[in-house]
């Protein structure tokens, strides 16, 4: 081939490192999640950085919880108020309302909004400390680096997604009555009562194993990326964005799969 001619296959070429990245990439996750796993029911059980995570991605994010659930509750009694009142049903706004923050916005929206704050900070710390060389640190004094900074993040992200749940939901079902009630003058008992009517058992439950299954795919994604960090502060901000962007797609995509089955 002449110099200075661009290969016409290198386009294959390129196909293949991208497929073989991507099963080095899932085979790489899937021994890191084995490992964390097993770590959960293996001593040393580090009883204080599990409380630590439990503070940091719990308590720290009660605010942004708690505004979160009180303002699309506010704003879903809005939509949906003058949406039913074209068919004169906005009696059962109270429920729509409780109904839709249960199965969906309650977790989903915590689940983003506790990804955007603690799943890239566990992803930028964990990176910090792969490109500074303190996980070999942390290898070289005999301390497997996944009990120590993986496996505490990922339990408590699946103890307290489902806290903050229903929290978010508790308070965007409140969100909704102060506008229901205050603004739109929808009588107290009967907003109470078809909430009542509409949430069930198995909505409750099914939300709150919903945030169990979304803490984890936040703090193991953060921490998978950040725990495989290179290239110095650049490959930190790098993990960061990915850690953030990919925990998002897995959140929703495990929300339409967990939902597909539970509602059958």
């Amino acid at each position: 081939m002449a110099k200075g001619k661009q290969n016409p296959l290198r386009w294959i070429e390129n196909l293949g490192d991208s497929v073989l990245g991507g099963i080095r990439g899932v085979g790489t996750a899937g021994l890191l999640f084995v490992e964390t796993i097993f770590f959960l029911f293996v001593p040393p059980f580090r009883w204080t950085l599990f409380f630590k995570q439990m503070e940091f991605i719990g308590n720290k994010s009660l605010w942004i919880t708690l505004l979160t659930g009180m303002f699309t509750g506010m704003v879903l009694t809005i939509q949906s108020y003058f949406a039913l009142r074209q068919f004169s049903s906005e009696t059962i706004v109270g429920g729509m309302v409780a109904v839709s923050m249960t199965r969906e916005l309650g977790p989903v929206l915590t689940a983003l909004m506790v990804n955007a704050r603690a799943g890239s900070a566990i992803a930028a710390e964990i990176g910090t400390m792969r490109v500074t060389e303190q996980v070999d640190a942390l290898q070289s004094l005999a301390v497997n680096p996944v009990q120590y900074l993986v496996t505490p993040r990922v339990f408590a992200g699946i103890v307290m997604l489902p806290v903050l749940t229903a929290i978010a939901n508790m308070t965007g079902i409140f969100g909704g009555y102060l506008v229901g009630v205050v603004l739109l003058d929808i009588d107290p008992g009967i907003f109470m009562a078809k909430t009542k009517d509409f949430v069930e058992l198995r909505d409750i439950v099914g939300s709150l194993l919903k945030a169990a299954l979304f803490g984890l795919v936040l703090t193991f994604v953060g921490s998978y990326k950040g725990y495989y960090t290179t290239n110095g502060a650049e490959g930190v901000g790098r993990s960061t964005t990915e850690a953030v962007s990919f925990s998002a797609i897995f959140i929703l995509l495990s929300d339409y799969i967990f939902t597909s089955f539970w509602q059958r």
